[in-house]
């Protein structure tokens, strides 16, 4: 008699941060400068990076506009930062960050000819808007979810909009904008089984510190698991919800001293936050304060549609897309299709469907998906895919029926 094979198990983790976090203000400002310039002009061109620290905001890059409006805009960029700072939460001065006392520096200048006439179509050697730079992007699709997102990142990111929910609402009037979520998923044989690991740290006051520890009070956690984690469990996947979770709630102990006080902040630092919590690959490319000409943006914003599209259709549970450029090019030197060995079709025929149906040039891409809008400072976190929202176009699923037609299903 055969015997049943083992079910294989593994354990996978994503984390997520919070609007607070130093990283996520650093990418959230550079994309409250772009949004602010697009508004004017959607053609700028625009590379805007940040550093944020005790007391400091320092935007540096290369921007180029092309009207009045626009360049008012641009000489505004340190209104734009407060603006971004103040939404953010930051508020209070004696936190050592707050948008009124913090110290905001402009290095900016435009954006290298070189570059441009790469960029502007009918002035390169491809004639066409060409990849603002060389790179691979990636998008990645699966149906753990119904948001087509794996489901570690997916939850992670939940957690985080709910921390800040329970902040913005005033439900906990000790949290701090600062906070950092991190979940662990076993899975059997591919499929996700159980949560084994909640890991929540976010600032607070000293209002929630035990005068006998000196530490974050063990109410104030508890807090934190009826308020934030079941709440959202229960939301997103009602099984799994189990007191058997390891709930890990500021493992450290206390977490008073935070945000860009705490730690410097660099625009573009958390890309693996940003995409699939690591499942998957990336190309490396960072998205915040970049315009939809680069390609590190606008092309992993398109790889994520067509993945997404695939396994919409039913072609495929899993797949993830590759896309590669070269600057000045509008057409790209590479296009992959991996499902993972998951495809109920040949993988090539999937491709050629992809190649058929999707424009894939950067011009393409930008007016497919809508992209010279004022869309981004909503992106800057909480993750830039499995989100809803008008300006989230790489979101939707439209071309799933065009792509089983064009398979042959």
């Amino acid at each position: 008699m055969a015997t049943k094979k083992p079910k294989k198990t593994h354990f996978f983790t994503s984390e997520s941060v919070t609007r607070g976090h130093p990283d996520k203000v650093a990418d959230q400002i550079s994309d409250a400068v772009l949004d602010s310039l697009l508004a004017k002009d959607p053609d700028a061109r625009v590379a805007c990076e940040t550093l944020v620290t005790t007391g400091l905001v320092m935007l540096s890059g290369e921007i180029t506009v092309h009207n009045d409006k626009a360049k008012a805009a641009l000489l505004g960029v340190e209104d734009t930062a407060r603006a971004m700072v103040k939404d953010i939460g930051y508020t209070d001065p004696e936190i050592g960050f707050d948008y009124q006392s913090c110290a905001v520096l402009t290095a900016l200048h435009s954006q290298s000819a070189d570059i441009s006439q790469g960029v502007t179509a009918g002035k390169g050697i491809d004639r066409h808007q060409g990849a603002g730079d060389q790179g691979l992007m990636f998008g990645f699709a699966c149906d753990e979810t119904k948001s087509l997102m794996p489901l570690p990142v997916y939850l992670a990111h939940r957690l985080t909009e709910k921390l800040t929910e329970v902040r913005e609402n005033g439900l906990f009037d000790w949290i701090r904008p600062d906070g950092k979520s991190q979940v662990t998923i076993e899975y059997q044989d591919g499929a996700p089984k159980r949560i084994d690991t909640v890991v929540i740290s976010t600032q607070h006051t000293e209002a929630v510190i035990d005068p006998k520890t000196h530490n974050m009070s063990e109410k104030a956690r508890k807090q934190l698991i009826k308020e934030v984690i079941k709440p959202v469990i229960e939301a997103e996947c009602p099984k799994m919800w189990s007191t058997k979770i390891k709930f890990l709630i500021n493992p450290t102990g206390r977490f008073v001293i935070g945000g860009p006080y705490g730690d410097t902040g660099l625009t573009g630092r958390k890309i693996i936050v940003d995409t699939y919590g690591g499942r998957g690959a990336h190309g490396g490319g960072a998205f915040s304060g970049k315009d939809p000409s680069k390609v590190d943006r606008s092309a992993s914003y398109m790889a994520r549609y067509v993945a997404k599209n695939i396994v919409a259709a039913k072609l495929a549970k899993v797949c993830e897309i590759q896309l590669s450029y070269a600057i000045g090019v509008s057409t790209p030197t590479s296009v992959l299709v991996d499902c993972e060995g998951t495809a109920v079709i040949d993988e090539g025929i999937i491709e050629q469907a992809v190649l058929d149906l999707f424009d894939l040039t950067p011009q393409g891409i930008i007016e497919h998906l809508k992209l010279r809008r004022p869309i981004y400072s909503d992106t800057a976190h909480d993750g830039h895919f499995g989100r809803k929202g008008k300006g989230f176009t790489w979101e939707k699923t439209d071309m799933a029926k065009k792509l089983r037609k064009a398979c042959g299903l």
